[in-house]
């Protein structure tokens, strides 16, 4: 696959997903962007909420929300701390979009780097094992891929990251119209463990919204006895 994008982009360099302005040099087919759109790209992992992953306003470490969360004992995150990077709008919801639904996976050689430098220069990923998001059953043989899946395999090629997927999924209702509880409701039993659970984990999702998936997943591997478990999300909602 890699020497067939290699042979098309050689020949049909493409457009900026995000400009559409021709690409010629190499850096820019590696990452689908022209050189301005990239450096536009904006990844800013500082003042974010350890629990929900997104942008603190005064407060540090935690947000308000998440804060009255577990001061009134609502609920009390398996989650130890996670980590994204961009705001699923604007542009940022055109790079997921085109990356996700129109399949451009040149993209994910921006994320693959991304999510490489977090897991590099962060000392709680040490000895970390990369738990992806498991896809909904059928997802791969009917459409080819996942974009999780993919992004995963990418990371482990590029910097020999050890994959764990110990996780299977049960078919369940869609999430998409489903609120939080409605969602962890949903989940509940679906998701499971098949395989040995790491000790420490770090959980790969391409966009979170409720954090619900998220959740359900750290709780089942807290469960099966994985020690510390965070999670990283391209994008949040």
């Amino acid at each position: 696959m890699n020497f067939f994008y290699l042979i098309k982009n050689f020949f049909f360099p493409g457009s900026c997903v995000l400009c559409d302005v021709s690409l010629t040099e190499s850096k820019e087919i590696h990452y689908g962007l022209c050189e301005k759109c990239h450096s536009d790209i904006n990844y800013i992992n500082e003042n974010k909420c350890n629990i929900c992953g997104k942008p603190l306003i005064s407060e540090i470490e935690t947000c308000l929300q998440c804060r009255n969360k577990e001061n009134l004992k609502e609920e009390k995150s398996n989650i130890d701390r996670l980590w994204t990077f961009f705001p699923y709008m604007g542009k940022y919801r055109k790079l997921l979009t085109e990356y996700k639904f129109k399949k451009n996976l040149i993209l994910a050689n921006l994320f693959a780097e991304l999510i490489t430098e977090v897991i590099k220069n962060e000392p709680l990923f040490e000895n970390i094992e990369i738990v992806p998001v498991p896809p909904r059953p059928g997802k791969i043989k009917n459409l080819g891929w996942d974009q999780v899946d993919f992004l995963v395999k990418k990371l482990k090629k590029q910097s020999n990251f050890t994959v764990n997927r110990c996780l299977k999924r049960k078919k369940s209702k869609i999430q998409k119209q489903l609120n939080r509880a409605e969602r962890m409701e949903n989940l509940k039993g679906r998701i499971f463990i098949k395989g040995k659970a790491p000790k420490t984990a770090l959980i790969i999702d391409d966009v979170i919204t409720t954090g619900s998936t998220m959740e359900v997943i750290a709780q089942v591997l807290k469960q099966a006895g994985t020690k510390k478990v965070y999670g990283l999300s391209l994008f949040y909602d």
